[in-house]
This record gives structure tokens, C-alpha cells and sequence, in this order.
């Protein structure tokens, strides 16, 4: 069995180490032209000529982050299988910066900040859980971990996603019929939907203003998720009264972009969760060796619906 690797971003030399020693059968090598059909890939950020080169044999295509709208720009090879990492070591990271969000803007943690520089001993009245339910979109696994994390702190949980799931804990909604009635009943919004045709610009005015008043936008997705001048336009009438963002249409984010300076916008650099590599090489390696046996694996993607 040979596997290459092209990782843009990342030094392969770890990750070739890492999988060799959890296949140690595997012969694994950094992508080069020219170099010896694979019958796995292990990317991120592929360029086409590496896909052309090793279509006629290569089997599967490990895509080392949760999103795949990327290498689904791409001309894949009609025979081979497309294989996104499940967790990778992000689940608990994502739930951690979603709950330090959430909570930061319910306790109004700015505002004491704020207080604190001007050497004010001040306090805000208490407010009730109850009052801000959290509304997750999408509940695969990232989400329904995030789902679980936000319930250890006792807030009601919505979550949407395109077909039905049963989480416990949480109240669920599916598909667009149920789409309208799930943003209604949330106070805060948390983004973990994939980049497809039909979630690209979900986030914009119509859906966002369906929100209770005053809600939270959390988006640790994508950033063409969201329509971005919709959000400034809802924050700035206060229908909005707080947006956490990790993802943005255009990445580093430009130094002269208004979100920088909105007062109620916090920025981060696409940081929310990255991929860990042990993590992610012990779930690459259990996939190919039951793969090998004959057996399904989690995260094969539907090319066709994008995740």
C-alpha cells in the first residue's frame, strides 16, 4: 500500500512519520510530480495536477479538515472516494470556543472589561438561561458536541439541520419547512453548517432578523456563510446585539475591513479549531485498515450535496 501526502499549510515530514508508524505495512511519501501511483492521498489544499496524476488508481482521498468545499472546486477523480475527518481533535476545541463566546456575551464580560479600564466598580443585573436559547445549525458531529458542551451550562438548545436527528437534550429541527421556527426560537446562533450551494449566504438579513431581539451570531464555519453587509445593517439597528466571528468571506481578514472596528463584533483568525495531527492520523489509518476488511467508514462525501 503507498500513500502520499500534499499538505499546503503544513510540514508533511510529521505527518509522513505519524502515518508510517501507525501503517507501518505503508509505503508514505510526499507528493511530487511525477511521483509512483498512491492508492491514498492525504491533503489539504491539493493542486489539480496531483489529482490527474494519481486518478487512474488512487482509491480514497483524505481530506484533513472537516470542510470540504475547497477540494470540491477541484476536478476529483470520478473513481475515487473523498473521506473527511470527523473530529481530528476539533470537536472539544469547536465547544470550547463556542461556550467561551456564549458566555462571555451573557455574563456581559465586555462590559466589566470596559468598566475595569475606567476603574469602575459596577455590576449588571443577572440575567436568565432560559431567556437565551442557543440555536445550533448543523448537528453532525462537530455540532452535536458543541450542543452537549452548551447544555453543561443549562441554556435551552435548538438545533437545525437538512434531515431529522435526534440528539438528547436537544429540541430538534429539520429542512427548510422547519427552518423559520428554529431561528424564532433561538436567542444565539451558532454556525457549524458545511459550505454548499444551498448554505452558501444563509446567514443574511431575512434569516437573521427571524432571531429573538437581541440575539448572537457565533460563525465558526465559513465565511461565505454569511452576507456580511446584513450583519453590520442588524447590529447597527440593534435587532443584533453581538456577533463572535471566525471565519470570513476573505482570509486574513484585510486590514481595512469594518469588522475590525465594530464595536460589537469580535474578530478571531480562523482559529476556533485546528486539526490535530495524532488524532487525525490514528482516525486515517483505523479508516483505511477497515476499509481493507470490506467495511463502511464515517465521512465519505456526498459530492453531489457537498458534505
Amino acid at each position: 500500500m503507498r500513500i502520499t501526502v500534499y499538505l499546503t499549510d503544513n510540514r508533511p515530514e510529521p505527518w509522513i512519520k505519524a502515518l508510517r508508524e501507525a501503517l507501518p505495512d505503508a509505503e508514505v511519501d510526499v507528493w511530487a510530480p511525477g511521483a509512483p501511483q498512491a492508492d491514498h492521498a492525504v491533503v489539504w489544499a491539493p493542486p489539480q495536477q496531483m489529482l490527474d496524476e494519481q486518478a487512474p488508481g488512487l482509491k480514497t482521498i483524505f481530506n484533513i479538515g472537516a470542510g470540504v468545499d475547497a477540494i470540491l472546486k477541484l476536478k476529483l477523480p470520478p473513481t475515487t472516494q473523498l473521506v473527511r475527518i470527523d473530529d481530528g481533535g476539533m470537536a472539544v476545541q469547536m465547544a470550547e470556543f463556542v461556550c467561551h463566546a456564549l458566555v462571555r456575551h451573557f455574563r456581559e464580560l465586555d462590559y466589566y472589561q470596559e468598566a475595569a479600564k475606567d476603574g469602575e466598580w459596577t455590576y449588571r443585573r443577572p440575567r436568565q438561561r432560559q431567556d437565551f436559547p442557543v440555536g445550533i445549525m448543523g448537528m453532525g458531529v462537530l455540532g452535536q458536541r458543541v450542543a452537549k458542551a452548551v447544555q453543561h451550562f443549562e441554556f435551552p438548545v435548538n438545533g437545525w439541520s437538512r434531515s431529522p436527528r435526534e440528539v438528547e437534550g436537544v429540541r430538534g429541527f429539520a429542512g427548510e419547512a422547519q427552518l423559520n421556527d428554529f431561528l424564532a426560537a433561538s436567542k444565539v446562533l451558532v454556525c457549524l453548517l458545511p459550505l454548499t450551494p444551498d448554505t452558501r449566504g444563509i446567514l443574511r438579513h431575512d434569516t437573521l432578523s427571524k432571531l429573538q431581539f437581541g440575539g448572537l451570531l457565533i460563525n465558526v464555519a465559513r465565511g461565505a456563510h454569511l452576507v456580511e453587509d446584513d450583519l453590520i445593517a442588524l447590529l447597527d439597528s440593534g435587532q443584533l446585539s453581538g456577533a463572535t466571528l471566525d471565519v470570513f468571506q476573505t482570509e486574513p481578514l484585510p486590514a481595512d475591513h469594518p469588522f475590525w472596528r465594530h464595536p460589537r463584533i469580535t474578530v478571531t483568525p480562523h482559529a476556533s479549531a485546528r486539526t490535530l495531527r495524532d488524532e487525525t492520523v490514528a482516525q486515517i489509518a483505523g479508516k483505511i485498515r477497515a476499509m481493507d476488511r470490506g467495511e463502511p467508514v464515517a465521512g465519505v462525501v456526498d459530492t453531489a450535496r457537498g458534505y
